[in-house]
């Protein structure tokens, strides 16, 4: 018969619901899982013998864990106690110069690299480390720069991109383009009133590329190949530029397929939108502030239809704020995604032909922003 050396643990009702529960769940650490196993078998009178047998492990790890349970309590005996350890052998004034180092950009120190690699930051480290008076840093690994890195809250190796405002008009601009759109999504709701005008949002998808497979493409095949396959070899053919509005009442698609996109393409799709809509109606068309919008010959050929259109510019650097930028998103997933033609002229006509397939069944895109949460980007 086994001799009882240790008195009975007894689990207060709290303690053994937390322990019962930590049992059952999935998502809590092995280790906590079994000593919370261990204490409740224990404190229901088990063996210890019984209970190293039943959960096939030693007498030691069952001991150490009642004691720890006795002497501060079942619910601190879960973690594991803090240990005392070696004083930490990289000072903070060393762990500093550290992540001053991992905030400079390579290149400014004289290394090729744009951003640093944890091989390349330690190799600069352990070159000026002596000189620099940390001799703590000695032995460093890419596990303890790594712990450095990530208590300071620093990812030297990535990069994260922003987009600066420019415009010291931005916020007047985009008040008044969302308020368009305000205006836009008002009259769609309300049919009472004939329209006179129209609200288009317009842009250009430049540089479309003509690819050209130099191989038979492979079609998948039942039960053997499940995709697709391509030789890695291409031909480019050329690009095209995609010069497009979208009527953001009815939601069809205007496009004009062009090798270029300058001001003589842009008043050749004035021309266009010119002949879609009745004389009487204004144009009110939404773009960005590419130069060929505000030219000479764009302005000598708006001289000639005063009245027709107004135009309502994007503030620099927020081409974002323009909806046609949803449809070359929606195009570019669709029917241009993995394209492949055998001429230019066959990717103008995929073009042509893949938006009339939209416009059978168009969209209305509407602005899903308050002001409030774009002021907020």
């Amino acid at each position: 018969m086994e001799r009882r050396k240790r008195p009975q643990l007894t689990l207060e009702p709290d303690e053994k619901a937390q322990l019962e529960q930590l049992t059952r769940t999935r998502k809590s650490a092995h280790a906590k899982v079994r000593r919370a196993t261990i204490l409740l078998m224990y404190s229901a009178g088990r063996k210890i013998t019984q209970i190293a047998r039943e959960l096939k492990t030693n007498r030691p790890l069952i001991e150490r864990c009642i004691d720890k349970a006795l002497a501060y309590g079942p619910v601190q005996a879960l973690d594991d106690l803090p240990r005392s350890g070696r004083p930490p052998e990289i000072t903070d004034d060393a762990k500093s110069w550290v992540l001053s180092i991992a905030c400079q950009r390579p290149a400014d120190i004289g290394y090729a690299a744009e951003v640093w690699t944890y091989s390349l930051l330690i190799k600069h480290i352990k070159t000026h480390y002596q000189q620099a008076g940390h001799l703590c840093l000695s032995k460093l690994g890419k596990g303890r720069l790594n712990a450095i890195l990530s208590k300071g809250a620093i990812k030297p190796h990535k990069v994260s991109y922003y987009l600066e405002r420019r415009d010291p008009d931005f916020e007047e601009k985009m008040a008044n383009l969302l308020c368009v759109y305000k205006e836009v999504a008002i009259m769609n709701v309300s049919q009472k009133k004939k329209r006179k005008s129209a609200t288009i949002s317009y842009d250009e998808k430049p540089g479309i590329q003509a690819i050209k497979e130099v191989a038979p493409c492979l079609l998948p095949v039942v039960g053997k190949y499940p995709t697709r396959a391509r030789d890695y070899e291409y031909k480019r053919l050329g690009t095209v530029s995609l010069l497009c509005a979208i009527d953001l009442h009815t939601g069809g698609a205007i496009p004009l397929v062009r090798d270029r996109h300058r001001s003589k393409e842009f008043t050749d799709f004035l021309d266009i939108l010119d002949g879609q809509y009745p004389a009487d109606w204004k144009l009110r068309i939404i773009l960005d502030n590419h130069s060929s919008h505000i030219s000479k010959e764009t302005r000598k050929y708006l001289a000639k239809k005063p009245g027709r259109f107004k135009f309502v510019f994007t503030p620099k650097h927020g081409s974002w704020l323009n909806l046609i930028e949803s449809f070359f998103s929606k195009i570019a997933r669709s029917f241009l995604r993995q394209i492949r033609v055998d001429s230019k002229e066959e990717l103008v006509e995929r073009i042509y032909r893949g938006i009339e397939e939209i416009n059978q069944e168009p969209v209305v895109f509407r602005w899903k922003y308050k002001l409030g949460e774009v002021a907020a980007v």
